[in-house]
């Protein structure tokens, strides 16, 4: 095997991964459209496997920019659930004061003494 024909590997296999890097986007795109009903979205995916490069090609021309928002969308969704599930973690915490009378609470119960008192109370006030 001489330097070309690694090239020309290299060449080749880059183009195969490309090329399925751009159906597995169109699959994914075709199945989160939700305005395609069922029968088009199985004639794309039929229409992708038996004339895949003709049929994305078609798609790419055809739907691309709803690809670029459709994605944009999901992005953006993905963004707000993530921000809200932060929010609501960071909230649950509760404050210095509701630290401070469960720690007096268990004082008054006999749980914890009077020096672990005062370490949950230092711990909160800090």
């Amino acid at each position: 095997m001489d330097f070309w024909d690694v090239i020309w590997f290299i060449v080749v296999s880059f183009a195969f991964i490309a090329y399925l890097m751009v159906m597995f986007s169109i699959l994914a795109d075709v199945f989160r459209d939700q305005d395609l009903s069922g029968g088009l979205k199985a004639v794309w995916v039929v229409c992708l496997i038996f004339v895949p490069f003709l049929t994305a090609l078609v798609y790419l021309i055809a739907r691309g920019r709803g690809m670029a928002e459709r994605q944009a969308e999901m992005v953006s969704r993905n963004r707000a659930a993530q921000d809200a599930y932060i929010r609501s973690v960071a909230s649950s915490t509760p404050s210095a004061p509701d630290q401070i009378a469960q720690a007096k609470a268990l004082l008054d119960d006999g749980t914890i003494s009077e020096p672990e008192y005062a370490a949950l109370k230092a711990k909160a006030l800090a």
